[in-house]
């Protein structure tokens, strides 16, 4: 029997979508496209000593939480879209997944257990995607224009004609960007459309590597007078992005919660998924537990996103972000929204010290919202000021410390930190379902100080 014949039995499944089995001599195989509870064959594409990895070619015993693919360019043949690596199982099912490796990375990694599991937070499974970063590739041999994410495990462009987490009306725009694309002049030297998406305009981000003619701007106006869809070009780096024409309306979202606009340009960082964020913002403070007259810091502020409702139940909040225009473009946030009880600073928080910590003062809680490096230096400078006090004299740790990931190995690492070595209790964690159909998992934590 070849490696290919042989039945395996899948066991579980991981955060790439791939099932997990175990041949009969106990080696490892990691199966493309396969479900826990199948029984399925696969194609080897690599081996190691201790473990392989393959595609699935046959199936039997089909699991239960298999569901056919809302998206026809979803699949394991040559040229399916890799923008997606879950549709092939029920959207509670990966919410579940996605929760376990939340569990697992804290226990595994950190030692720990949350006292409490949260309630998954999810929202619609379909057209959730306000942000998407599109690649653009003249094929001159055919004479058409690709437009999409990467092919599965390529670096080809998928050819896509429609796209089910892009909402509706944006993936409507893919054929007729085709269009667009492959009638102007520079359609060789087009790399790439980022799609932003606020509560009310739709931009469209086009990378050109070299200025545009005045017919190719045209052909840009006129698509964009007749789809509703604002232009903006970006020649060189993110900070080099600009309206095609000036005085559109306003790229923002709003938390109508808190009575916030948000103001943002369509190379900023925001949440891929408003509907989600909005849910995340609200939990987020309501885990906080503001009390009247407390001081909070909001630890990689961005934009603003969590500060500015801070501020409206907070006596004080302090904003730090690494950057010092992300830092003004917060301040610009405050000022639109009327917020003076918020302030904003600039500093490279991956080399936080304790004496850092004195700095910015105490603070009744803190909000921790870092990128997928995480928030070591951070969680470090607080466990060398509670195991040294001389380290910062005079500064008290927060009682509370919520902290939003986009990496549970990170988080799980900060746990550990913060737990055993600055006097925490994990009181509570549980999985933000940001990304339905991906692997990408966010979470939110609580820590508590007794």
């Amino acid at each position: 029997m070849t490696a290919q014949d042989e039945w395996l039995r899948v066991e579980s499944i991981d955060l790439e979508a791939q099932g997990v089995a175990h041949r009969a001599d106990g080696k490892v195989v990691f199966i493309d496209g396969a479900l826990p509870g199948e029984w399925v064959q696969a194609s080897i594409g690599r081996r190691k000593n201790n473990w392989e990895q393959g595609t699935l070619t046959a199936l039997r015993h089909e699991s239960a939480l298999r569901v056919r693919p809302a998206c026809p360019h979803f699949g394991l043949h040559e040229g399916a879209c890799g923008g997606c690596k879950m549709q092939h199982l029920h959207p509670s099912a990966q919410v579940a997944v996605k929760q376990r490796a939340l569990e697992d990375s804290l226990k595994h990694l950190a030692k720990l257990s949350p006292e409490c599991v949260l309630r998954p937070m999810e929202g619609a499974p379909w057209g959730y995607r306000k942000r998407a970063r599109l690649s653009v590739r003249y094929v001159a041999k055919k004479g058409t224009v690709l437009i999409g994410f990467h092919e599965r495990k390529s670096r080809y462009v998928a050819d896509m004609q429609t796209c089910a987490v892009l909402p509706a009306a944006v993936s409507a725009l893919l054929m007729p960007l085709r269009a667009l694309v492959g009638a102007m002049d520079a359609r060789e030297r087009l790399p790439q459309i980022e799609l932003a998406m606020g509560d009310e305009v739709t931009a469209l981000v086009l990378r050109n590597l070299e200025p545009l003619s005045a017919r190719d701007q045209a052909l840009l106006r006129a698509f964009g007078a007749e789809h509703g869809v604002q232009w903006w070009l970006q020649p060189k780096g993110p900070d080099s992005v600009h309206l095609l024409d000036e005085g559109g309306p306003l790229l923002a979202y709003r938390l109508p919660e808190f009575g916030i606009t948000m103001p943002f340009r369509p190379t900023d960082f925001t949440q891929v998924n408003h509907d989600i964020n909005r849910l995340l913002v609200e939990r987020a403070l309501r885990l906080l537990a503001i009390q009247p007259g407390e001081r909070v810091i909001d630890w990689f502020c961005g934009l603003g996103n969590f500060t500015l409702p801070i501020a409206r139940q907070a006596a004080q909040v302090l904003g730090l972000e690494g950057s010092e225009a992300l830092v003004a473009r917060s301040r610009e946030n405050a000022r639109f929204n009327g917020i003076g009880n918020a302030t904003f600073e600039a500093r490279n928080l991956f080399e936080i010290a304790p004496a850092d910590l004195v700095r910015y003062g105490a603070a009744d809680r803190w909000l921790v919202d870092p990128p997928r490096e995480g928030a070591f230096a951070l969680a470090k400078a607080v466990a060398d000021a509670v195991q040294d006090p001389s380290q910062a004299p005079g500064w008290v740790p927060p009682r509370r410390i919520v902290y939003v990931s986009c990496n549970p190995a990170t988080l799980a690492r900060d746990a550990g930190v913060l737990v055993h070595l600055g006097g925490y209790r994990l009181s509570a964690a549980g999985v933000v379902n940001m990304f339905p159909h991906t692997a990408h998992t966010e979470s939110i934590a609580v820590f508590d100080r007794p």
